[in-house]
């Protein structure tokens, strides 16, 4: 493992620079990250900078386009052990835009709907994310320039399972 400042950099290098299947893995591998053979980093992921060790990726996986994957959250002094592994299976494939939390395993074959945030463990080759988006609210006063927020707020109507009431 490289020192913090050194394996920082080199997340910052290995968040932009081409290669997915070559340069941003060996990155990552450096940073202290075990990750398997064939895998594909997007652009733009970001691994954990604090804990990279934390994080296993296995053989012939997928992390798509500005996924995060976090093994901690803590503020102030580092504690010992602070962290929680992140253990990716073989064969997964993970979409854009996922956020991958502490202490989730992802098991061999899964695919991780793009846009889900991993809260817990993802039994072997499961489709896993959330269910399609529903309507919120009907917008009466659009947010713009020309309206504030407390007006679009108040023009908010409630819908109730993707239907709008009176």
């Amino acid at each position: 493992m490289v020192g913090n400042i050194v394996g920082r950099l080199l997340h910052k290098l290995a968040f932009v620079v081409p290669g997915g299947y070559s340069l941003r893995p060996w990155l990552h591998k450096i940073r202290g990250s075990r990750i398997g053979k064939g895998v594909w980093i997007s652009q733009l992921v970001y691994i954990d900078e604090l804990y990279p060790e934390a994080v296993t990726i296995g053989e012939n996986s997928t992390i798509g386009l500005r996924t995060s994957i976090f093994t901690h959250f803590h503020w102030g002094e580092r504690r010992e052990g602070g962290y929680g592994e992140v253990l990716i299976g073989k064969d997964v494939f993970i979409g854009p835009h996922c956020l991958i939390l502490p202490n989730v395993h992802i098991g061999d074959g899964s695919v991780i709907k793009g846009g889900t945030v991993v809260t817990k463990d993802v039994p072997p080759y499961t489709f896993f994310g959330a269910p399609p988006s529903v309507a919120l609210g009907k917008v009466t006063v659009p947010l713009t320039p020309e309206h504030d927020y407390k007006e679009f707020i108040r023009g908010l109507r409630p819908v109730r399972n993707g239907k709008r009431t009176k």
